[in-house]
């Protein structure tokens, strides 16, 4: 992957990759910003990662992406986010941080 296809929020390349990636998050699992990354060979691009998230499709399950410590990515939708996790048994600290420990993907 070269450089030019990371560059900006119109990254169609890179944003179909990182779709195809969490789209195989399963049910009841997260996985932070980075590890999609890492997953995608860019491993210091977790900002973009965020970024493809913002216009991401609609039926992504986007919920399932949050910080390497398990909090919500801190957007607007983070009360929905939370609550979509909840419905999937993610299980969350008294921080309200995810159980990064419980329901990490493993990217398997």
């Amino acid at each position: 992957m070269g450089n030019q296809d990371l560059k900006g929020p119109n990254s169609s390349g890179f944003f179909s990759r990182a779709y195809e990636i969490i789209a195989r998050i399963p049910h009841g699992k997260v996985a932070s910003y980075g590890q999609i990354a890492c997953m995608l060979g860019s491993p210091r691009a977790a900002r973009q990662v965020g970024w493809a998230l913002r216009c991401c499709p609609e039926d992504l399950p986007w919920h399932r992406v949050l910080m390497a410590d398990g909090s919500m990515g801190g957007g607007m939708h983070s009360d929905l986010q939370k609550a979509l996790l909840e419905a999937e048994d993610v299980k969350f600290l008294p921080s309200g941080k995810a159980d990064m420990k419980s329901c990490r993907w493993d990217g398997l």
